[in-house]
């Protein structure tokens, strides 16, 4: 069984770089970590080329930002179900584990979308109104919050190991 969306393995030390994806089957959002893993930065979207590629060229960026680790979103139902994205998510993370060697972590991120179009419409604007955002800077903030998330709750539970 792949882990659960719990931040167990990375409690006692979390350290960076860590990857913050937020899978589709179009476009895979990232986010990057700093070393120290404390705050996470948006890196773009990644436009799906079929998953063979998409694992390789995660994998590439991995390697290329040092990454220690990586969470992926996991988009359950709004009553914490298991729908078919959850398990694609699922897969695609026990798949990038196996082409990254790397820990892959899943998250919970039933509200990061929203919150990353939230964000975004209230963020100042470059392009005149009415145009539509680019669905890729949605995808990149949404795994910036996933990753924000991570990294807060593993200090938290860093946090709380240290006082036990």
């Amino acid at each position: 069984m792949f882990p659960s969306t719990s931040t167990k393995r990375y409690a006692a030390a979390v350290q960076g770089p860590i990857l913050g994806l937020d899978f589709g089957t179009k476009r895979i959002g990232l986010a990057v970590s700093d070393d120290s893993a404390s705050i996470a930065f948006p890196l773009g979207a990644l436009e799906s080329r079929g998953p063979k590629r998409d694992l390789e060229a995660l994998a590439e960026l991995a390697r290329e930002r040092g990454a220690r680790g990586v969470v992926v979103g996991l988009p359950l139902h709004l009553d914490g179900g298991h729908g078919e994205m959850a398990e694609a998510a699922r897969r695609f993370a026990e798949a990038l584990a196996e082409t990254t060697g790397l820990p892959v972590e899943l998250l919970d991120e039933r509200w990061t979308s929203l919150e990353a179009e939230r964000a975004l419409r209230d963020a100042p604007r470059r392009k005149p109104k009415g145009r539509r955002r680019d669905k890729g800077a949605v995808d990149a903030v949404a795994a910036t919050l996933i990753l924000r998330t991570y990294l807060e709750r593993a200090r938290g539970a860093a946090t709380r190991a240290g006082a036990a």
